[in-house]
């Protein structure tokens, strides 16, 4: 086995990684985005400026903290 081959072969299997954190984060962006247009429409609806509290913020950073862990447990 040549030299170039191991560096090949040790890239190959790196790139299953990069492409994951790619398509996450574009899903996330994309959802995220989603999210906040949902948001907007909302308020737009109710003729309403958006009122985005402290208690709001910590219910939703519970929300997605507990959806990352769903994920993270998925192969289990």
């Amino acid at each position: 086995m040549w030299d170039s081959d191991i560096i090949e072969s040790d890239q190959a299997d790196e790139s299953w990684k990069v492409k994951t954190i790619a398509v996450g984060g574009v899903l996330g962006a994309m959802i995220g985005a989603a999210g906040a247009y949902l948001i907007v429409q909302r308020a737009q609806s109710r003729n309403e400026k958006i009122n985005f509290s402290v208690g709001k913020g910590v219910k939703l950073g519970v929300i997605i903290f507990t959806l990352l862990r769903q994920v993270a447990q998925l192969d289990d």
